[in-house]
């Protein structure tokens, strides 16, 4: 039952950052949803489903690459602002192995930090199904306004 104390309650950090990566990665969803339906509104009609399709889909894979980035860079400020790793860069490759459950560096937190780094993973599984829903969605948007586009084309 010690082992437990040695937890001290640090990893209590991670609810609040939980909850706001949550609602950050909402907000930042639908700002890509957003540029989604422009750029099919803007290109929609004059692009063949060749080109529309993988377009639409790499801007919004990127951007929402970039959107978990700034996730992990938040968690990564959060345990450097601890005092949980030594550095800016050891607390951001530490994050990055957390939030996509990779866990392949030589990093290690203390023994009173690491359920927040396991939680900061489960935060990560939660992001990441997410955006597959998103991007599912943007899939059954755009295929079929890129086929009609290309239909359009051949009339």
């Amino acid at each position: 039952m010690d082992n437990a104390l040695i937890w001290d309650g640090n990893w209590a950090w991670s609810l609040p950052l939980v909850v706001f990566t949550v609602i950050f990665h909402a907000a930042g969803l639908g700002l890509i949803s957003r540029a989604v339906t422009l750029m099919l509104v803007r290109a929609g009609g004059r692009l063949s489903r060749h080109v529309l399709f993988p377009l639409v889909m790499g801007a919004s894979a990127l951007l929402a690459t970039l959107l978990h980035a700034s996730e992990a860079g938040i968690w990564a400020w959060t345990y450097w602002s601890l005092g949980a790793v030594p550095d800016g860069r050891s607390a951001l490759l530490f994050s990055l192995n957390a939030i996509t459950a990779y866990g392949h560096t030589d990093l290690h937190l203390a023994a009173h930090w690491q359920l927040m780094g396991a939680l900061e993973a489960l935060n990560g599984l939660l992001l990441f199904g997410l955006t597959t829903a998103f991007l599912y969605g943007v899939i059954r948007r755009v295929w079929p306004l890129a086929g009609q586009a290309s239909s359009s084309a051949t009339s």
